[in-house]
């Protein structure tokens, strides 16, 4: 908590970093609470004791919901944050940069893919 004769300081909120995804933050966030319903959703089928193979397929339709969740996240992640490595004016920092976006790319891929 800040000190009551503290100044306050004005954030320009246009300035705040802006992620790949954010012009579609409302979707994003729709479609992930469409998938917290189905979690909770299964979570009730388990306390009611169904048959497991109907669980099942709940679970495998959620997983696949987080799945294009994550694919749509990957491509804005390329899109913007690699693109925008690229328009690095200085060529060494530029090379770094894509080096850096790419790898965390690959990185977030491969735990994808675990």
């Amino acid at each position: 908590m800040s000190h009551p004769d503290a100044p306050l300081i004005e954030v320009d909120l246009d300035d705040a970093p802006q992620h790949g995804y954010t012009s579609n933050k409302d979707a994003y966030l729709k479609r992930l609470k469409r998938i917290e319903g189905q979690v909770r959703g299964i979570a009730r089928m388990v306390d009611e004791d169904k048959y497991c193979i109907d669980i099942l397929t709940q679970v495998a339709a959620a997983t696949k919901a987080l799945h294009a969740v994550s694919l749509g996240l990957v491509e804005e992640h390329i899109g913007h944050c690699v693109v925008g490595a690229a328009s690095e004016p200085d060529p060494e920092a530029r090379a770094q940069q894509i080096d850096a976006k790419v790898k965390e790319a690959t990185d977030a891929i491969g735990r994808l893919l675990r």
